[in-house]
Order: structure tokens, then C-alpha cells, then sequence
């Protein structure tokens, strides 16, 4: 194909493309969930091979470092498991059966706006929206009970596939540097380190600064939230904190929760609305580019388009949709780079910032 006109080799290039991605849908989908467990494997031993470096750097053996790390995970979970896991069913539970007295803030807070609105002469047409919100409200109350008790009903499957994970992940970190470089023999000769080398450092670096993040800032919360005495705090504060881990999704959280608690006093759904952003506000400009630096470089609106598309690949391969938005923007950055190493090696010039955050 080095002889073909380059028109006709790039206008073959998609429907390759397109081919190939849907064959390799075909074969995943009767897979799943596995393709979705290997991947979740796959990113866990990105996590947990960095205090296994750090180890061996120190001097200790390969596997000594992989058994201290991976008896100190599991110790770890089993603490969050009789500790937290107990507080926040607790919380979640009482959080459901609440719904209802929200549901009645939130219908007399729309009368009162049509009765303000009546008086003053305006359109009033908030009867049917009232009615509405109640119906869809109660709707998704009655959906999380149903949720809670489907989760509560799944314990062994839960429990197997999360055992299944952790051995995965424990593969992986022993054979880790032998199966990547073994994926790397397909790609050509003069791509094989600089793929490998922005797929391990964006990765790695993107998922071990989100997750350290995460855990600071719902940490975090938990200690504001307690000393306010929010209602459901530690429920709030752990949802904000794992919501961390897609970008922008922790806005709309909190948005959400101090909504929530608005409609039945609008003091503390004002309370939380402040804790809650100062709280994120000293992580992000303190604590997140002493963690993250220039790892994702890219522009807020190459964010918002790929975190669509990998919630959409990842329903369309199997993988689910969250998995599909963790993946995004390491993926878009890695992208993002080796699109920029190929123009540079064409001598293509790209427009300053592009792509890029202006960050890096």
C-alpha cells in the first residue's frame, strides 16, 4: 500500500478503522462483565505498582514489595468495610426514608411560588410542574429502595468479582513489564517506546493523582461536614469525593446535595454549598498541581467532548459507562500526544494550544 496515492490510503483508514471496532464489539460483548474486570485489574495494578516501585527502590525484593503492598490493600478494605461501609448504608437508608419529607418541602416550595407569582400578575403555570416533580421524585425514591436492596441482594456476586479483581491485579503487578512487552511487540518498531512510555506515565500519574485526590477531599468533607453536623455528612462527603475521580462530576454533586438539603431548610443547603466548595477550592489550587502537574494537558473543551465518548464506548463494548468515563481523559491525553509526536516527526506544525490546557 506504500505505492497507493495518500487519498486513497487515509480514505481506506476509516472504514479499517470502523471494521475493526466493530468486530472487536462483537467479541467483547459475550465477554462481559470480564472485559470490564480486566481493565478494572489492569488500572488497580497501575495503582499499587507505585509503592511497589517505591519499595524497591529501597532495596526490598519484587515480591516482598508486591505481597507488603497487596497484604496492606486488602487490610486496608477489610478497615473500610466494618468501619465506613456500616456508616454509610446507615446514612443512605436514612437518607431514603426521608425522600418523602423532601418531596413535601420541595411541592409546598413550588406553591409558594405560584401563589407569589399569582399576586404579582405573572404566568403561574407551576400546578402541573409541581405535580410532576412529585410524581418523577417519588418515582426515583421508590427506584433507589429497589437499588439498595438489589446491591444488599447481591453480596456474593459483589464479593466474587471483587475477589477476582484483586487477583487479577496481583497478576498483572508480578507479570506486568512481560505483557506490555509483549502488547508492544504489535505496534511498529519506532512507536513501540513512545507509546509505551505516555501510556505508563499518563495512566499511571492521571489515576494515582485522581485517586489521592479523591480520598484527600472526601476526608476532607468529612471533617467540615461533621463539624457543621450536615445531615447524612459522611454519605455527602464520600460521594463528592469519589465523584472526584470524572472531571466536572463533583460540581454537579455538590450542586445536587445542597439542592437536596435546600428544600428542607435552605440554611444548610447554603451551609454545604460554601463547605463544600471552599473545601474542593484548597484542593484544587493547593494540593491538585503539586499532584497532577501537566499530566492531562488538555483543554477544558477536549475534556467535555471525550468524557461522551468514553461513557459511550464503554456502554457499547461492555465495559460500563463509569469505567468508560475514568478511561476518557488518560486516553484522550494519550492521544493527544502521540498525535502531536506524529505531526512533529511529518513536520506538521500545530496551532499553540489546540489541544493543550496551556498548563504543561
Amino acid at each position: 500500500m506504500t505505492t497507493w496515492p495518500a487519498w486513497m490510503r487515509w480514505g481506506l483508514a476509516l472504514p479499517l478503522l470502523t471494521l475493526n471496532l466493530y468486530v472487536l464489539r462483537q467479541l467483547l460483548l459475550p465477554l462481559a462483565p470480564f472485559p470490564g474486570l480486566f481493565l478494572t485489574a489492569a488500572l488497580i495494578a497501575f495503582l499499587l505498582d507505585i509503592p511497589c516501585r517505591w519499595l524497591t527502590g529501597r532495596g526490598l525484593p519484587r515480591w516482598l514489595a508486591i505481597v507488603m503492598v497487596t497484604l496492606f490493600t486488602i487490610g486496608a478494605l477489610v478497615f473500610a468495610g466494618v468501619t465506613l461501609v456500616p456508616l454509610l448504608i446507615d446514612q443512605l437508608g436514612q437518607l431514603i426514608n426521608a425522600l418523602p419529607g423532601f418531596l413535601a418541602s420541595s411541592e409546598a416550595l413550588v406553591n409558594r411560588l405560584q401563589d407569589w407569582a399569582v399576586e404579582r400578575g405573572l404566568p403561574s403555570e407551576f400546578g402541573d410542574l409541581s405535580s410532576d416533580l412529585l410524581t418523577r421524585l417519588s418515582r426515583l425514591a421508590s427506584q433507589l429502595s429497589q437499588r439498595l436492596l438489589g446491591i444488599l441482594g447481591a453480596t456474593l456476586g459483589t464479593t466474587i468479582n471483587t475477589v477476582i479483581v484483586l487477583v487479577l491485579a496481583v497478576f498483572f503487578l508480578l507479570g506486568g513489564e512481560a505483557i506490555t512487552a509483549g502488547l508492544a511487540r504489535w505496534l511498529p518498531q519506532d512507536w513501540r517506546d513512545l507509546v509505551v512510555r505516555t501510556m505508563v506515565r499518563t495512566f499511571r500519574g492521571y489515576f494515582a493523582g485522581q485517586v489521592l485526590l479523591a480520598l484527600i477531599l472526601a476526608l476532607g468533607q468529612i471533617v467540615v461536614f461533621t463539624v457543621l453536623q450536615i445531615p447524612y455528612g459522611v454519605l455527602f462527603a464520600v460521594l463528592i469525593g469519589f465523584t472526584t475521580l470524572i472531571p466536572y462530576a463533583s460540581a454537579f454533586t455538590i450542586v445536587a446535595v445542597s439542592a437536596l438539603l435546600a428544600f428542607q431548610d435552605l440554611g444548610t443547603g447554603l451551609e454545604i454549598l460554601v463547605a463544600a466548595i471552599l473545601v474542593g477550592q484548597i484542593v484544587d489550587q493547593v494540593i491538585q498541581p503539586r499532584l497532577m502537574g501537566s499530566i492531562v494537558g488538555l483543554q477544558p473543551a477536549w475534556l467535555l467532548i471525550a468524557l461522551p465518548l468514553g461513557a459511550k464506548a464503554g456502554d457499547l463494548y461492555g465495559f460500563g459507562e463509569l469505567l468508560g468515563l475514568l478511561l476518557a481523559v488518560p486516553v484522550a491525553s494519550s492521544f493527544k500526544t502521540l498525535v502531536d509526536a506524529w505531526a512533529a516527526r511529518q513536520g506538521i506544525p500545530l496551532a499553540s494550544g489546540a489541544f493543550s490546557s496551556g498548563s504543561e
